[in-house]
């Protein structure tokens, strides 16, 4: 709500904002809200007051200094899927993004991720396209089924131990309504496995993978912010943001390995 009334970058600047505390206090009053909560009679913050301008600096300072460095461009992400062909010879599918003529090319981003997979799964199989609904079952019977396919599931859409969604938009000119859809399936996928995990005991890993520097630093800082916030919220265990997913995937996949030794 305050990002919305405040703004969620500092126009012109090219970053992300961090409202003071006086901001945030003229914010509430413009909304006719009562801010005792945020900034006593003095003007002070209080103590939750005090975490709220916290968790604005900690979002801006990982957006700003963590996440726009790692973005990567269509050239870049290429790059970066050529090495990886090269090294490590996959089997596992590599396939083309949706467009059309010049644009037509290798879906970059989820050819890294199913290479790294593939290299750190030490034999076990992967879905890297999920044809069917996330499903739990428990002793014969299926206790639940997700409302939505996701990108890849590991070992499979049956009982995963982890599954992710995969959001590349390089050859996007806008931030349009497609790119904003992304973000709130991933939070519906979210507040679902939440729901199975506080009611049936069940643990499902949830991960998002997300690049293109024009689509979501240039066009959609908004949504990276909204991405932070859901990630704190809970309703995602990991977001990886461009090159940062060479740099993680490979330790996240050795702990699936882990787990599905462990249920063996």
């Amino acid at each position: 709500m305050l990002s919305q009334h405040l703004g969620y970058t500092v126009r012109g600047a090219g970053e992300i904002k961090v409202p003071t505390i006086a901001e945030i206090n003229q914010a509430f009053k413009e909304l006719e809200l009562n801010a005792e909560h945020v900034v006593d009679s003095n003007g002070r913050p209080t103590d939750f007051g005090q975490l709220l301008v916290a968790y604005f600096q900690h979002r801006g300072m990982v957006l700003n200094t963590f996440v726009e460095p790692r973005l990567m461009d269509a050239k870049q992400a290429k790059l970066e899927f050529e090495r990886l062909r090269r090294e490590l010879r996959p089997k596992c599918p590599l396939p083309m993004n949706k467009q059309k003529g010049k644009k037509k090319a290798p879906a970059f981003l989820t050819g890294i991720a199913n290479m790294l997979i593939e290299a750190n799964a030490a034999g076990i199989d992967c879905c890297y396209d999920p044809r069917a609904l996330t499903t739990v079952i428990r002793d014969g019977l299926p206790v639940r089924t997700l409302a939505r396919r996701v990108d890849g599931a590991f070992p499979s859409p049956i009982n995963p131990i982890a599954v992710w969604e995969l959001k590349e938009y390089y050859y996007t000119t806008t931030f349009g309504s497609r790119v904003a859809d992304g973000v709130y399936e991933t939070l519906l996928d979210g507040m679902e496995l939440e729901e199975l995990r506080e009611n049936a005991g069940i643990d499902i890993k949830h991960y998002l993978f997300l690049d293109a520097r024009y689509t979501w630093w240039d066009c959609g800082r908004s949504y990276l912010c909204r991405v932070v916030d859901m990630l704190h919220m809970g309703y995602v265990d990991e977001v990886l943001f461009g090159r940062e997913i060479l740099e993680r995937l490979p330790a996240l996949v050795g702990e699936w390995v882990e787990t599905a030794r462990n249920r063996k």
